[in-house]
């Protein structure tokens, strides 16, 4: 089995046709073909299939795909390590946030990560942790950070970073931003970034103050989509404090002070286990890092978040 017939398997399930992903990879159509029967014949299965809808993978061909990713990645983390050691400081990182992580944490962290690694490649995705993880697992993203709301297997581990206040948060001439109680705040429209069956903060929180949890409820996993249906309709939603103190929270968005207490939105960082970052990846996470243990003191709680050297574990 050769490094180019994993590629070329790859490139033809994410491209979703063989001419696609050849044209891709800058390589002849029958040579990927011939790649893959190669690939094929080694491992005495069928590993892709033709549909109307293009080329996918078979039930063994989805079971390869996953270790066929984790090994091209181990391979680009030797590569990178490699050039490390020889004082090329490129590299490539690609992280997931979640719809708050991203905006509090990330634009100091990518200042600070640019600083030492100016020509690294980063790519960063946005989206619901339980979405990303899948691409923690088979290591297409090195990290993602955001809010625990499901029960993790073994492939993924997760460490908390910090948590942050949250405040009830509406448009400037919200018709209820008078009201200083959830009981009076319950027949709204809401916002969550919960997707179903997942813990939701926002159900948590009226259900502590023990109110029937809001039943007019959208669900929206995009941060700046969140930003504007709040601004521009009468639904409400629950946002860290510390967004309604830039320049769009202040223009557009109020806190509606209540009375009852909210729980706090922890936030934290989910990562392969037991595989050890590239070098440029964990320069990633220190910054993360750092840029939490800086939101935390700025909030005055404590910081619980990852140890500096644990980022190469």
């Amino acid at each position: 089995m050769r490094i180019s017939q994993l590629r070329d398997f790859i490139e033809i399930v994410e491209a979703g046709s063989i001419r696609a992903a050849a044209r891709g990879l800058g390589v002849s159509q029958p040579a990927m073909t011939k790649s893959m029967r190669q690939l094929e014949d080694q491992l005495h299965v069928r590993l892709i299939e033709r549909t109307t809808h293009g080329v996918v993978p078979t039930e063994a061909g989805r079971a390869f795909l996953a270790r066929a990713r984790a090994a091209q990645a181990e391979l680009r983390k030797g590569e990178e390590e490699l050039a490390e050691l020889a004082g090329d400081r490129a590299g490539a990182v690609a992280f997931g946030v979640g719809p708050f992580s991203g905006v509090l944490l990330v634009p100091d962290a990518l200042a600070c990560f640019r600083r030492s690694y100016p020509l690294a490649r980063v790519r960063i995705v946005e989206g619901i942790p339980y979405t990303l993880l899948p691409l923690v697992r088979d290591e297409t993203l090195d990290f993602v950070v955001g809010r625990k709301q499901v029960k993790l297997d073994a492939g993924v581990k997760y460490r908390p970073l910090f948590s942050t206040h949250l405040v009830v948060a509406g448009r400037r001439e919200h018709p209820l931003n008078r009201r200083q109680s959830l009981r009076e705040l319950v027949d709204a429209p809401w916002l969550t970034s919960s997707p179903p069956g997942a813990r939701d903060l926002l159900e948590e929180t009226f259900m502590l103050a023990r109110v029937s949890p809001p039943r007019s409820v959208v669900r929206c996993e995009s941060y700046s989509v969140q930003l504007g249906i709040l601004a521009k309709t009468d639904m409400l939603g629950l946002l860290p404090r510390q967004l309604l103190g830039d320049s769009f929270g202040r223009a557009f968005l109020r806190e509606i002070r209540t009375t009852e207490q909210i729980p706090p939105l922890m936030l934290g960082m989910f990562t392969r286990a037991q595989t050890r970052l590239a070098p440029v990846a964990a320069a990633m996470v220190r910054a993360v890092t750092a840029s939490a243990r800086t939101l935390a003191a700025g909030e005055n709680r404590p910081f619980i978040g990852l140890p500096s050297r644990d980022a190469e574990l």
